[in-house]
């Protein structure tokens, strides 16, 4: 009997040698994607000037507010909540955290377009719904958001709360 025998091509230590440089190439690929996925969730919610720049071409009637509210609560109190704090039943479970849309100071600094944009463009883990609603739907929207942060009215003839639903 002929006794035959395979040479391997290449030698243990050099399959050891690439097994580990495959090694830390992964987990030099693991670690990048983890940093820039920190990255993406941590960046400002960047709205072009053009966008700020939008007015809200409708006016505040009880018809474009009753129509609001009803597309806040078939489509945003989840996260948002009933009265726009960001504490709505599925808000523990998203990151970023809801916007607080009652607060006040900060939507004193926002511009309508700005509304708008972020509404229509959505940022994760908030859905765009530039094509799930209309522009006046949007807008619509944009007039009810700004009824969270609005002073109490004064007189005896007030508006219906966004909590009323």
């Amino acid at each position: 009997m002929r006794k035959f025998s395979v040479t391997m091509t290449t030698s243990p230590q050099k399959s050891l040698r690439t097994r580990k440089l495959l090694f830390a190439v992964l987990l030099a690929l693991i670690f990048v994607s983890i940093v820039l996925a920190a990255f993406q969730q941590k960046q400002d919610w960047r709205v072009p000037d053009e966008a700020k720049q939008r007015k809200n071409p409708l006016q505040s009637t009880a018809s474009n507010f009753s129509a609001a509210r009803d597309l806040y609560f078939d489509n945003c109190v989840q996260c948002h909540g009933n009265t726009g704090k960001g504490d709505g039943p599925e808000a523990h479970l998203h990151d970023p955290h809801p916007s607080d849309l009652s607060d006040r100071p900060h939507n004193a600094a926002v511009t309508d377009g700005e509304l708008f944009f972020r509404i229509s463009e959505g940022r994760k883990p908030m859905p765009a719904f530039k094509k799930r609603l209309t522009e006046d739907q949007r807008w619509q929207l944009v007039l009810f958001v700004r009824s969270f942060s609005a002073p109490p009215a004064s007189s005896e003839k007030k508006p219906p709360t966004p909590a009323s639903h």
